[in-house]
């Protein structure tokens, strides 16, 4: 997935400058998608410049003029057209696993520390994806385009949780081995 489709996505809702692009992205679309405000806005002029979007200028007092972005008719077409596409799993290159597999190789007490330091993100994380499924949960009628962003959420959720339960799972695999098993380093040449 190319980061113009996720702003062409977001922009389907309604015009929104690029400030507002990169805050729904740090609230709503964090958990499946990491993109900087710097990417964005370098997006958002390569998107204007295809004629996937269009933007009206906005007076501020005090501030630059905003630019408030909206989708043309070839932006919805190349939406549409990249929604008809097949998707594809994403390719894990997780540096985590990496070491998890050379755990024999490794002092237990390393990577014990890294797995919790880890498990700490992943549920620092969770909390924060719980605390808005619970606002969420609390809307009397969210509308159509709030469950959607429910359903994302909840992928999201779904994916921290096995985090915390593979670190969980991994450390109590090394606290239970006995002492030196996983302590072993070899030296070059031995």
């Amino acid at each position: 997935m190319a980061l113009a489709h996720t702003i062409l996505t977001v922009l389907c809702e309604q015009p929104a400058s690029g400030y507002a692009i990169s805050k729904q992205f740090e609230q709503t679309i964090a958990c499946y998608w990491k993109a900087s405000q710097q990417q964005i806005y370098r997006e958002l002029a390569a998107m204007e410049a295809k004629g996937w979007l269009n933007h009206q200028l906005v007076p501020q007092t005090g501030k630059p003029d905003k630019k408030v972005f909206a989708l043309t008719a070839s932006g919805r077409e190349e939406l549409d057209r990249w929604n008809r596409s097949p998707t594809e799993p994403t390719p894990i290159r997780e540096d985590l696993g990496v070491r998890v597999l050379g755990g024999a190789h490794m002092p237990r007490a390393v990577l014990i520390e890294e797995l919790e330091r880890r498990r700490g993100i992943h549920q620092q994380n969770l909390d924060t994806y719980l605390q808005r499924e619970r606002e969420f949960q609390a809307l009397d009628a969210p509308s159509l385009q709030g469950q959607f962003r429910y359903l994302t959420l909840r992928r999201g959720i779904l994916y921290e949780q096995e985090w915390v339960r593979w670190c969980d799972e991994v450390i109590a695999f090394l606290q239970a081995q006995p002492a030196g098993e996983t302590e072993r380093v070899k030296s070059p040449g031995k």
